[in-house]
Order: structure tokens, then sequence, then C-alpha cells
């Protein structure tokens, strides 16, 4: 059960990143691209919260401690990285939120404007936060993943609301998004989009499935989650100069088809959620002291019933540098 080390944090992609690759342009950069910033925008898969104010922050993953042997409670933010940090470190870039002493740094240049529970709706509003703070310019980074919560709004009114009828939200949402992706590029600034992950895979849908007979729930999410994230990939304007399309859906997809990525447990959160003491249960407070009984933060997907362990946030890292490093900007 021990947590994510440095060394990982610029692994190479497995051979899954093929599909990423063949999909969204590929080829090489004109001149290599090296951000002064990375701004993020989207959901809780992207935020680090820092509840004590002591640039320690906690995050929606299996927490890493400084010490567990030792120290139970002290957290230690730069390890079991994020995928957002996975991406800045590798320039260089620090988030105020994880800027620990001795290494801290004066006037971190990330910024965080990610919330938690955040829907598409949300990105304009984050984008205008920023834009008040310090406008985008030609050498940002913007990372964006959100859709996951509007997915869950739609699902949830199933069977009342019939599924062409959650399909067309859910196009509508993918489109807007898509359209604040455009938005962003347009200033000029490199975006990094990353398509939802199929919620038809994650330990939530295994549970509906479990307790609803009327129809594969499963099979349901997943369908709502092609539409969403096929409307966003209609709408961004992918030239492939502006715009670096993540494609998290796919590459996921293939782990959970094919095995593979060291992971052992693709269906389970490792997180023991009858010790959250949030309601409901959530990784917001699991940390490598409180998984399931033989759980193992790297080899487990998933986190909790619907967020990404650390595991699968070095993959979903890994991916996005190996999309940077290669999208011609």
């Amino acid at each position: 059960m021990k947590s994510i080390s440095v060394r990982w944090r610029c692994a190479l992609v497995s051979a899954f990143a093929c599909v990423l690759v063949g999909a969204c342009g590929g080829g090489s950069q004109v001149q290599t691209f090296t951000p002064n910033r990375i701004v993020v925008l989207g959901d809780e898969t992207s935020v680090i919260v820092d509840v004590n104010g002591d640039a320690n922050g906690r995050k929606y993953t299996v927490n890493a401690l400084a010490s567990p042997t030792t120290d139970p409670f002290t957290l230690a933010c730069q390890a079991n990285p994020l995928w957002v940090q996975v991406l800045a470190n590798a320039y260089h870039i620090v988030y105020p939120q994880c800027n620990q002493s001795p290494s801290a740094v004066a006037n971190p240049n990330g910024r965080i404007r990610a919330q938690p529970n955040a829907h598409v709706a949300d990105i304009a509003t984050q984008i205008d936060a920023q834009v008040a703070e310090s406008p985008f310019t030609s050498s940002d980074f913007v990372t964006i993943l959100v859709g996951m919560h509007d997915i869950l709004d739609q699902y949830a009114q199933f069977p009342n609301t019939g599924e062409s009828q959650l399909v067309a939200n859910l196009e509508a949402a993918g489109s807007e998004l898509g359209a604040q992706v455009n938005r962003v590029a347009n200033t000029g600034a490199k975006v990094l989009i990353s398509t939802v992950p199929n919620l038809g895979i994650t330990p939530f849908a295994v549970a509906e499935n479990q307790v609803n007979t009327d129809t594969n729930r499963a099979a349901l999410l997943q369908r709502l989650t092609e539409r969403f994230n096929a409307a966003l990939r209609s709408t961004i304007e992918n030239n492939g100069h502006k715009i670096g399309l993540v494609l998290a859906d796919e590459y996921f997809d293939n782990i959970y088809t094919a095995g593979g990525a060291g992971f052992t447990n693709l269906t389970a959160p490792v997180c023991d959620l009858t010790l959250s003491q949030l309601v409901p249960p959530s990784a917001f407070d699991c940390t490598e002291d409180t998984l399931i009984l033989g759980g193992n933060s790297t080899t487990y997907l998933w986190a909790d019933n619907l967020l990404l362990s650390p595991g699968g946030q070095q993959q979903l890292g890994s991916l996005a540098l190996s999309r940077a490093q290669n999208n011609p900007f």
C-alpha cells in the first residue's frame, strides 16, 4: 500500500497511449512548447484543497501520508499526484495548494480553478475567475476535465425521463463544454481537454446493476458517457495546434477490457468507505491508512465509487503528458 513515489510522476504511458496519438492528430510538435503556467478547470478529479492553510492540500483520491509508520495524520500532497500534478511536475510548475517546505517556491505559477461537484455550466465561471485575476496567454496550458456530474444528474432522472431525452440533454452539455474549450483556445492558450472516463465501468455502475433490474444500468451509463463525449469532440476546433484531446474514455476502456497498466482490481473501490466521515462517503478523507483489507492504491483503479485511485490518476497524467509532448502546438 505504498504511495506513488516521485519517480513515477514522469513515467511513460503504457502501450494503450497509441489510441490517443492515433486518434488526435498524432505527429510531433513543430517546436517544443514549454508552458509558463498551468490553469486547471473542471471538477474534483483535478482538485487540491488546502484545508489547513499549510500548502499541503487534500485530494479526492487516496491521500498519501508523510510517514505512515510514525505519523498517521500528516499528509504528503506531493505524493500520490493527481493527473494535473503529473503534468505540472514535468514542466516544474507548482500549485499553491501543494507547495510545501523545504522545497516551496515563491509565487507558484499553477492555478487550480476546478471545484468539487462542478458541472459544465460552471466552467464559464471558472474561466471568468481566471481572466479576472490574469488573462490567458499563449504561454499557458489549460486543462479541462468535467462532465461526470452532468452525466450522473441525467442518469438520476431515469426511468422517469426516457433515455432519448437524457441523451439530448447530455449532447447539449457536451456541445456547451466544447464551446468553452474553443473560447479558451481562441485566447492563444493551449488547451488539454480530457473526455470523461466511462461511468459504465465504475464501482458505482456495478452497484447500480445490483440494485436495479429494469435494465443494464452499467450499459446505460456507458451510453450516456459516450454521447456526452461525442458531442464534446464534434464541437471543439481540433486542428491539433490549439487543442490537445486526451481520450481518457478509450484509454480506460481498453484497460478494463484487456487488462494491463499494472492494475489487479478494476471494479472495487480501494478506500474503505465505511471509515469515511463524509456524507456521502468519499475518497476526500481517504488515506493510505484507510484502505480495504489487501487494497493497494497503485493497483486498484478506483479510489471510491466514481473517482480514480492514485494509480488511475498516474495513468491519466501520463496520458495527458504524452498528448502535451506530441501535440503540434
